[in-house]
């Protein structure tokens, strides 16, 4: 590929609404052109990089057996009605009419269509395992599209769907989509983790998500550096930091600690540690009626430590909370307390309510809490002996670095990460309820089970040059750039030794297999170079007369300080055995 025949379009500055460090580096290195809000035109340089990271998961998707289809962007709402989601999925499904009246929408996922085939197709089990992928446009109508491709609302994402007879079979489609996709990132170049899990809006009992490391991610991981323990924030055990409850030391007492509503301001003003507090959260679970209206309403006061924070997640998976939960509204808290929030504690309550206490809560000793009175606290509180034990002890919090890892381990440490791939185990969640059944060996229906596996293709765009940047622009793995070599000739149009040599280096690399660019724009050496240094190219050869005269050019790799002078003769070899190493 000769420059001249290919399009480059760099630019000095970002634009204005560029805000994180890819989504400026794309805008100036030409890979994206914005049209709309969240919505982007893939320039030439870009559209090289998606075919090579869809290049990859092609040929380890088709190495562990599956089955490449294609599924439309415009989907019928019949099915998504039918799976339930229709009016479960909220604002972000883009729903539209035809001019029959007949509703549609953009496909931001494609559980429902790849279903609706498989009932139709996979009668008998004979037919099974089967696992079908397809790589498509998807549409999600974000509420704020930021950050370039990282959370845009049109993007590309590959999707595949295993069917199976049994959870057993189940499990091992989902082992060897795992695997699959470890070896994807491995190729990619990119430092990643494995997470387990919430399988949220889209439903499972298995889950792992797959996180590119980098500072500005959206996602927080809890991991362990001595073992292979990991898993998202949200779903990260938090083991008892206390192994058991030491005897009380100190007598209740109310103290005032007025304007002091905060565990940080009274663990200030009493001068005691934040560990000795307790936080008292009030959260409200609302019964409905047949109709849909709120025919009940029950409060319920979550215990944690002062320095640590609720999460959301796991405390919808305890009993009580599954249908949905909020945070109780003032005017609740002080008609149930007969006190203002921030002065709340468990502590005979003015009206008897259920009160969970996080597992390191429930082994604290002489600890401060509040005293159900504005202005006032307690301390040297005591279970069993200034409070019943609680109703229920569960795992409700954020782990945080340090905490013991669940694994029995070492400790966790807590980084970000980019969510870039996610496995779900789904079983018959979809199969069920559209009745996607198949014949076993009895001739009796059986219902299908199941398995979902996502790569966001174009976020890895934006994910890998999070991760791999610096001052002077983009720094890709050689398995996704855009090109692995770049040929920087200095005097091309006035030299014909220069052009010469220049371009039988480039057809020799291209002979060998090399995915080379030669750039024969005329663009002075300074300009040139920062333009593929923006760009990202991993190796380049410059060739100028200087050189010549020994036989030599300058290879440099492209975060290489600086160049080796190798033989223009071995230049060729010796850049296919680096980029093959």
């Amino acid at each position: 590929m000769k420059a001249s025949q290919f399009f480059v379009s760099t630019l000095k500055e970002a634009p204005a609404d560029a805000e994180i460090t890819s989504h400026k580096l794309m805008m100036r290195a030409g890979l994206i052109k914005r049209l709309g809000a969240g919505i982007y035109s893939y320039m030439p340089m870009g559209l090289r990089v998606i075919r090579k990271v869809e290049a990859v998961i092609r040929e380890e998707m088709n190495r562990v057996g599956a089955v490449e289809l294609l599924m439309p962007v415009v989907q019928p709402a019949e099915l998504w009605q039918e799976s339930g989601r229709f009016d479960k999925m909220g604002p972000e499904l883009l729903r539209l009419k035809d001019r029959h009246e007949r509703d549609y929408l953009l496909q931001p996922t494609s559980e429902e269509v790849i279903t609706d085939i498989a009932r139709q197709e996979l009668r008998s089990y004979r037919q099974l395992p089967k696992n079908f992928y397809h790589i498509q446009t998807k549409f999600r109508d974000e509420r704020r599209p930021r950050f370039g491709l990282m959370r845009a609302r049109e993007f590309t994402m590959k999707d595949a769907y295993s069917f199976d007879r049994d959870a057993q079979a189940a499990a091992r489609s989902y082992e060897s989509m795992y695997a699959a996709y470890c070896s994807i990132f491995d190729r990619f170049g990119l430092t990643y983790r494995a997470v387990a899990a919430d399988s949220g809006a889209i439903g499972g009992d298995r889950s792992h998500e797959f996180h590119v490391i980098a500072d500005t991610g959206e996602d927080v991981i809890a991991y362990s550096p001595t073992s292979n323990y990991a898993a998202n924030i949200e779903l990260a055990e938090c083991v008892p930091l206390l192994g058991a409850r030491a005897a009380p030391t100190q007598s209740m007492a109310k103290i005032p600690t007025p304007g002091r509503a905060t565990c940080e301001d009274v663990a200030a003003l009493l001068g005691l540690p934040l560990a000795q507090t307790v936080k008292s959260l009030v959260l409200a679970t609302d019964a409905r009626s047949e109709r849909g209206d709120i025919a009940g309403t029950k409060l319920w006061l979550l215990l944690l430590r002062g320095d640590h924070e609720l999460n959301e997640v796991k405390v919808g998976k305890l009993p009580g909370f599954e249908a949905g939960f909020r945070f109780a509204t003032v005017a609740e808290i002080e008609s149930h307390f007969n006190c203002k929030p921030g002065y709340l504690g468990p502590v005979r309550p003015t009206r008897p309510m259920t009160v969970i206490a996080e597992r390191t809560v429930v082994n604290l000793s002489d600890f401060v809490c509040g005293a159900n009175d504005a202005d006032f606290h307690c301390t040297g509180v005591n279970w069993g002996r200034d409070l019943p034990e609680p109703d229920l002890v569960a795992d409700i919090r954020n782990a945080v670095a340090g905490d013991p890892s669940p694994d029995g381990h070492g400790v966790l440490a807590v980084q970000r990460g980019i969510e870039v791939g996610h496995v779900f185990f789904l079983g018959t969640k979809y199969s069920a309820a559209m009745n996607a059944t198949y014949l076993d060996e009895k001739g009796k229906p059986q219902l299908m089970e199941m398995g979902c596996y996502g790569i966001g293709v174009t976020r890895i765009l934006g994910a890998a040059i999070e991760q791999r940047h610096d001052m002077r622009g983009i720094v890709w793995p050689r398995a996704i750039a855009p090109f692995e070599v770049v040929i920087c000739p200095i005097g091309l149009d006035r030299s014909p030794d220069v052009r010469a040599a220049a371009e039988a280096l480039h057809d020799e690399l291209q002979a060998l297999g090399v995915d080379v660019i030669l750039d024969d724009r005329g663009e002075r050496p300074g300009a040139m170079f920062a333009d593929w240094e923006l760009i990202g190219i991993p190796l380049r050869v410059v060739v100028s007369e200087r050189g010549l005269k020994d036989g030599r050019v300058e290879l440099q790799g492209r975060q290489e300080v600086e160049p080796s002078r190798p033989a223009l003769l071995d230049v060729a070899a010796l850049v296919r055995a680096r980029l093959q190493s």
